[in-house]
Formats: C-alpha cells, sequence, structure tokens
C-alpha cells in the first residue's frame, strides 16, 4: 500500500513529486530545502535560519502523517559548504528528545534555488 503525504504547513513541491510517501510502514520524505512556507521565499545567507526553516517543514509533514521526530529513523543532510556543520548539528540536534537516528552528511556542489542545505528523511509509521 502507498499513501502520499503533502501539509499545507510546509512548503510546496518545486517539481513533480510529493512532500512525503508513506510505503510498507515507511514514511519516505523528501528532501526539504529551507523555502518559507508562506512566501515561498528560500533563505540564503543565514544557516542557522534556513536549517531551522527546513526542520520546522519536516516537521510539519511528519505532523500531517501522525508522527514526530522520534519516529525518525534515517536522515541526510546535503550542504553546500562543510564549514557549516556545527551551526547545522546544532539546530538538527535540538528537534530530538530521545535516541538520534542514523544519518549522512554529504557537502554537495549545489542543491536547488541556490539552497546551501537539504534535509531529507525516513521515519517508521506504529
Amino acid at each position: 500500500m502507498r499513501k502520499t503525504v503533502n501539509s499545507k504547513k510546509a512548503a510546496a513541491p518545486i517539481g513533480p513529486y510529493n512532500q512525503a510517501v508513506i510505503a510498507n510502514g515507511f514514511l519516505f520524505v523528501s528532501g526539504q530545502i529551507p523555502i518559507e512556507t508562506k512566501s515561498g521565499n528560500i533563505i540564503k545567507g543565514d544557516i542557522e535560519a534556513a536549517t531551522e526553516c527546513i526542520m520546522k517543514n519536516l516537521k510539519s509533514i511528519l505532523s500531517e502523517a501522525g508522527l514526530n521526530f522520534n519516529n525518525v529513523v534515517k536522515t541526510t543532510i546535503f550542504l553546500t559548504d562543510l564549514n557549516n556543520f556545527e551551526i547545522i548539528n546544532k539546530v538538527y540536534g535540538s528537534y530530538f528528545e530521545k535516541d538520534f537516528p542514523a544519518r549522512e552528511t554529504v557537502q554537495v556542489s549545489a542543491l536547488p534555488r541556490g539552497a546551501e542545505v537539504e534535509i531529507s528523511l525516513i521515519a517508521v509509521c506504529n
């Protein structure tokens, strides 16, 4: 069984994809870049605000699926400058209350719309 999940409280997709898909007991959330939900503007030049925006969007998508960050089992962080790792890590870590999920962090040469960070995740539905 497959079900799409889209939250109006998170930034709308910028291409032919859904914010998330539930399949076989897991929620697969598409990579989120720092797009402000109301304005549609992307946050650039402030990595802390950008990461906060992404995490809020992820929280909204999880909530739409009836989940929260405690359900997250895997994340991937893409960033264009590893020098921002500490700031991203601090904001990211503040959203988890229990054990942290598995994760990889990868520096990439570019992200959509000139974003400096993108985060995707997988959560278990229970």
